[in-house]
């Protein structure tokens, strides 16, 4: 079972509190080190593997400089997020750019960065050429299809996905690549979100191999990465387990010596571009209890809400709960913990067996780490909440300052609406 934890005492969190106030996330680093390394080291067999991390799920430079410093490169998909990977001191190929429907000034941006393009669609190569020219490296981004069962709401199953391309069409876009002059050569699939079975990304990898053998019999093409995508899951629920590395990377490596050390396609380098995994278990959205009310059903209110974590009312995830101090109180009351949005879905939890709450109460909501402030918005005039790291000599340090009315205000123009 996946124990719910809290790397700060109640003593520690209430001084963080009163220099500032909830709602705010915060980040465990010295915690997410320790989660790369082990990451790492499980591949510490493969051929160059690298860890480009998913920017989307937590898009904030600090972290990217502490991922960067653990020899993690940067998975992004959109222009503000190369700028950031830029901004955190990552250049070249430790950047992929892996987006869909992507406007030019995106494949320009990480052509001035020698960045991987990593492409979605084989129409994509006449833009690409005419737009920003085409690279030495190109990749391509492969749709299996009903040859893949799996998916998820997040990612959405293969045949009706709108990512990437068709075995054919892969086979043709790499042929046409050749026949322009690029050189090297890499391929990348994304067909899974949040997974916790491990054996799915062991085939998936057989998958992969498989397909890679192909293009060299066929084209005469030698690949020199394969990106397995990201997709490993964490245990939002206390009774889940997570994902076990080991069996991950070692089943991995039989596939890669049976099938590419064998047919003589070694080295092949091994990527992935994990996010929710690194940064999802060591993130917390920490808020205070501002009402209770007792109608139909007992709820309780806070001053963060889905605009601070969107995953509960987008996808009925569920995120665990900590009513800080109280944590070995019983779990006698059933709650709806609510925000304050205009949304009957602004609920972190439906139904929730919790220790009695009483107004004022801190409330730490786990596993926010990724895709939490990330997917933050503004609807209601909800203001973003402030990003904190909790550092691992125990101090804390902004990482991103909570925004302001004035902020919010600042795209808009007043003038004349008093006439």
């Amino acid at each position: 079972m996946a124990e719910k934890k809290l790397p700060f005492t109640k003593e520690q969190l209430t001084e963080v509190i009163k220099q500032y106030p909830t709602p705010f996330h915060i980040y465990d680093e010295k915690a997410i080190r320790q989660n790369v390394r082990n990451l790492t080291k499980a591949f510490a067999w493969a051929p160059e593997f690298k860890e480009y991390f998913a920017v989307k799920a937590t898009p904030n430079p600090h972290i990217l400089k502490v991922l960067r410093e653990e020899g993690l490169g940067a998975d992004c998909s959109s222009l503000s997020e190369l700028i950031l990977a830029e901004k955190a001191g990552m250049s070249g190929e430790e950047i992929i750019l892996t987006s869909n429907d992507t406007p030019a000034i995106e494949f320009k941006k990480a052509r001035e960065l020698g960045a991987i393009i990593n492409l979605d669609d084989i129409s994509h190569i006449d833009y690409l050429d005419k737009h920003a020219g085409l690279p030495d490296m190109i990749s391509f981004r492969y749709n299996p299809g009903p040859l893949r069962e799996g998916g998820n709401s997040i990612i959405g199953n293969p045949e009706e996905s709108k990512y990437g391309v068709t075995r054919k069409q892969l086979l043709d876009a790499y042929r046409i690549m050749k026949a322009r002059g690029v050189k090297r050569f890499g391929l990348h699939t994304m067909v899974i979100s949040n997974e916790l079975d491990p054996q799915y990304f062991i085939e998936t990898a057989n998958m992969m191999f498989d397909l890679i053998i192909e293009i060299h019999r066929t084209l005469d093409i030698k690949v020199e990465f394969v990106n397995f995508g990201g997709g490993i899951g964490i245990p939002y629920r206390p009774e889940q387990e997570a994902v076990d590395l080991t069996i991950v990377s070692q089943g991995i490596k039989k596939a890669y010596e049976t099938k590419i050390a064998a047919n003589g396609l070694a080295p092949l380098k091994i990527a992935m571009e994990c996010g929710r995994m690194i940064t999802g278990p060591y993130g917390y959205l920490v808020s205070t209890v501002l009402h209770k009310k007792e109608i139909y059903k007992n709820y309780v209110g806070l001053d963060a809400c889905m605009a601070n974590l969107m995953r509960p009312a987008l996808y009925g995830a569920y995120h665990h709960i900590t009513v800080l101090g109280k944590e070995e109180w019983p779990l006698g009351y059933i709650y709806d913990v609510t925000g304050s949005l205009c949304e009957n879905n602004d609920k972190f939890a439906v139904n929730r067996k919790l220790p009695m709450i009483d107004i004022g109460d801190v409330l730490v909501i786990h596993d926010a780490g990724a895709h939490g402030h990330a997917m933050g918005f503004n609807y209601n005039g909800k203001l973003r909440s402030a990003e904190l790291m909790l550092k691992p000599d125990g101090s804390v340090e902004t990482i991103r300052r909570a925004e302001t009315i004035e902020d919010y205000f600042a795209t808009l123009d007043f003038s004349g609406l008093e006439k």
